[in-house]
């Protein structure tokens, strides 16, 4: 979702180098966004303070002489690293106590930036300008990467291809049920598709029962974070949680089939015209928990295989 900031930013000023420093795991989504001159890794991981790792990479940062950086987190330890690095202009949003960390502060209403991508577009903008049309996030596509993934696992291609994403990082409150997918996937193989279920080794054991009977070929744990993004650009449609995954099928231009329960479509939405949303907004949701609060997971049990399946229409030639 940061690369609608990013985007923003280039056409504003062309002449602009942006470097991102994110977590060691996203360095291959930034690689594929072509308006990032080079990923920098952040040190410390979720919830870490680690004053001395930040203070080393600031170090090595000051040599490049950045003109600004812009802060995305509303942490103050995510404020810590462009401080030590001694950049100038230090953009971001009042929160947790930052005022000498930040000292281009914008005011958070959240309001008006009800959407985590607003919240990061308006991050480019001046305090008062209002929100420009939102440049959509398109990750480039390796064809070359694409080829050898499919070789080196044998993938066939001779129908076309539905992904499932049946994870989600964040917890269980957001996951559409197991055996659903395992469902949809029967239907979907019948009607004609090829499935495949794609994730982490987190995953694992989920593929496995979305596979089971050779209704998917489980994917999970087989593959790096960019042969997923090259997959999913081979594939017609892609049914996700509301997962990062989900965001990424829709910056490859797949059709995305999104599943929302503890969380709301209306924040954290498919960035693309191409998707198709379920999302029941019954009264308990979205309670944005990890766990269902209530215990009856009504928000996803009560979106069936059957009206999902409906939505994706016929498969098209692969």
């Amino acid at each position: 979702m940061a690369q609608s900031l990013f985007k923003l930013l280039k056409e504003r000023q062309p002449e602009t180098q942006i470097d991102v420093l994110a977590p060691a795991w996203s360095s291959p989504i930034i690689a594929r966004m072509p308006e990032v001159r080079k990923a920098v890794v952040s040190p410390a991981g979720h919830g870490e303070i680690s004053l001395g790792k930040r203070w080393r990479v600031a170090r090595s940062l000051r040599a490049e002489k950045y003109g600004q950086a812009i802060v995305l987190p509303r942490s103050l330890k995510a404020a810590l690293i462009p401080w030590f690095a001694g950049i100038r202009r230090r953009t971001g949003y009042q929160g947790e106590m930052r005022f000498r960390l930040i000292n281009d502060m914008h005011e958070f209403d959240e309001r008006r930036l009800d959407q985590t991508v607003k919240r990061f577009l308006a991050l480019g903008l001046a305090p008062d300008e209002p929100l420009p049309s939102m440049p959509r996030p398109v990750l480039e596509v390796s064809v070359t990467n694409q080829r050898a993934v499919i070789a080196r696992l044998g993938l066939a291609t001779d129908k076309p291809v539905i992904a499932m994403m049946p994870g989600a990082e964040y917890g269980p409150a957001k996951c559409w049920p197991i055996e659903y997918f395992r469902t949809l996937a029967e239907m979907l193989v019948r009607a004609g598709y090829s499935v495949w279920v794609l994730g982490s080794s987190k995953d694992l054991a989920a593929g496995q029962t979305i596979a089971r009977d050779g209704f998917a070929l489980n994917l999970c744990g087989q593959t790096a974070l960019e042969d997923v993004i090259d997959l999913l650009g081979r594939c017609e449609q892609a049914v996700s949680n509301d997962s990062g995954l989900m965001h990424i099928a829709a910056a490859v231009g797949t059709r995305v089939v999104a599943l929302y329960g503890s969380t709301s479509p209306g924040f954290t939405p498919p960035l693309t015209a191409n998707r198709v949303v379920h999302y029941l907004a019954i009264e308990c949701s979205p309670c944005f928990q990890r766990e269902c609060p209530l215990g009856h997971f009504r928000c996803l049990r009560e979106i069936l295989p059957e009206a999902v399946f409906a939505s994706m229409g016929d498969p098209k030639e692969p």
